[in-house]
């Protein structure tokens, strides 16, 4: 019973996460500055990604991504983001918010 309940809570905490919080991307920041979706991939990143890859790339209920350049082609992070894998969902970022992110991951080496 203990293992279905807790199954239950990563699963519901995982749907949580890749949701981010409810604020679309196109929605503008705090401070009425500039939109995620206009802004650089970094910002894209942390409104979207650090709170399973965390704040500074270093893992949490996702993968360290702090050398994943060297891992794989910026062509194959844009596929991830967009097609999901393992427990993440496809779609979290979507066209040119993909690939700014995908571009900017690919460097880290």
């Amino acid at each position: 019973m203990k293992k279905k309940w807790m199954a239950l809570l990563i699963g519901t905490s995982l749907a949580l996460a890749a949701c981010g919080g409810g604020d679309s991307a196109e929605e503008q920041t705090e401070g009425g500055g500039e939109t995620a979706s206009g802004g650089d991939a970094e910002k894209l990143f942390q409104q979207s990604c650090s709170s399973c890859h965390g704040q500074n790339l270093e893992g949490g209920m996702g993968p360290n991504l702090q050398q994943v350049g060297g891992k794989y082609s910026k062509e194959d992070i844009e596929s991830i983001i967009q097609n999901g894998q393992g427990a993440m969902p496809k779609g979290v970022l979507k066209g040119e918010d993909a690939s700014k992110v995908a571009e900017w991951l690919a460097s880290k080496k």
